[in-house]
């Protein structure tokens, strides 16, 4: 689902994506092996107000050699009939090397519809070359962009994070690319809590991405991910308050 504040458009769809922030140099923690499972698919319900406006998907597997991520959104049909969301975001990772928890990023793109909101950009990344090309098709910009080691894209990061093992009361950093900058984004681990879902009850790790880039979810309140409490690491619930109350996403189902 797509909200817009001022000009600004607010998407469930960043909802999602943008909270998938990697982890940082800084803490020299040590990710656990693999915690999550390849190839994985998490189904969520979107809601606004606590009406079910749509329905997004995170699947991970792996694909000729290579790791490829998908993330969609869609809206519900009566939605549809007049707000049309239909929103998908790839990220293509190289095979993680020996002892590493996930690969570095090699492409990223999103395609996003939302009423008469467009976009269609590309990241490509060069590793070795620590650069990155940003395309957008639309308006035919392109840009290179310096990055530097562990930088990851919005999606891809958030795979890398669940690798990581959260202390409550500490923050977290991460390089991520994203609306033609490198942004060194802040994750704070704010607190433990148990909660029920339509899935049964849930031991969750709280955090708070501190997002600033553009695309990451233009947006005027706090966001909040609840993580699932053990290796697994499943973000369970994700919320955040827009102009008009709140928009939820919670896991419904899926293979994880």
């Amino acid at each position: 689902m797509g909200f817009r504040e001022k000009g600004k458009s607010v998407t469930i769809k960043f909802l999602l994506c943008a909270f998938f922030l990697s982890f940082l140099p800084v803490f020299a923690a040590i990710p656990d092996a693999y915690a999550f499972r390849v190839p994985e698919k998490l189904v969520y319900d979107l809601t606004w107000g606590g009406i079910k406006t749509g329905t997004a998907t995170l699947e991970i597997r792996e694909e000729n050699g290579a790791t490829r991520i998908v993330s969609t959104a869609r809206s519900a049909a009566w939605v549809s009939l007049f707000y049309t969301v239909d929103d998908r975001t790839e990220s293509v990772l190289s095979k993680p090397l020996r002892h590493a928890a996930i690969g570095n990023p090699l492409h990223y793109r999103i395609s996003i519809r939302e009423g008469r909101y467009r976009r269609n950009k590309e990241i490509v990344f060069d590793g070795a070359k620590r650069k990155a090309l940003y395309t957008d098709y639309l308006n035919g910009e392109r840009k290179d962009i310096l990055i530097r080691d562990k930088t990851f894209d919005p999606l891809s990061s958030f795979y890398y994070f669940r690798t990581i093992k959260s202390v409550p009361g500490k923050s977290v950093y991460v390089y991520v690319v994203d609306s033609k900058k490198l942004w060194n984004v802040e994750v704070q681990v704010i607190r433990k809590e148990r909660i029920t879902t339509k899935l049964g009850v849930f031991d969750t790790i709280v955090i708070k991405p501190l997002l600033k880039s553009e695309g990451l979810f233009n947006r005027r309140g706090d966001m909040y991910i609840w993580l699932t409490d053990d290796e697994k690491r499943v973000p369970v619930k994700l919320q955040t308050k827009v102009a008009l109350g709140n928009v939820t996403a919670t896991l419904t189902g899926g293979e994880y």
